[in-house]
């Protein structure tokens, strides 16, 4: 049975650069942190980095909440991030975007009013 968005996993040749570029994004630091995986617990959900692959735009495209899309967007920017798509309105309040990580994979982020996180367990 799906419980839900667990774990997204994103490639990361330069492991360590994309380590300091999410510690500082997400502002906490991995709960795991090896050579071949780099682990963030990040509101009930997990970023996994990872040294194999090749970044890119081609792939699952996911959404991280946040509480204001426009001042996310901004700070993202301000970190060196590559404007793929720029804060829209998608209807009822929801504000979506997305941005290019320094390393070419897609960050999406959400402003969701109606979205209430339940109790995870």
């Amino acid at each position: 049975m799906i419980q839900g968005l667990r774990t997204v996993i994103y490639p990361a040749p330069d492991l360590a650069r994309a380590k300091n570029w999410y510690t500082e994004v997400l502002s906490v630091a991995p709960y795991f942190d090896e050579r071949f995986y780099v682990g963030y617990a990040v509101g009930g959900f997990e970023l996994g980095l990872i040294p194999d692959g090749e970044p890119g735009a081609s792939g699952a495209m996911v959404y991280w909440g946040v509480a204001d899309a426009d001042a996310e967007f901004a700070r993202l920017e301000a970190l060196g991030a590559q404007v793929h798509e720029a804060v829209k309105d998608v209807g009822g309040g929801i504000k979506v975007a997305t941005v290019k990580d320094p390393f070419g994979n897609l960050f999406g982020i959400i402003e969701n009013p109606n979205f209430k996180l339940q109790d995870v367990r």
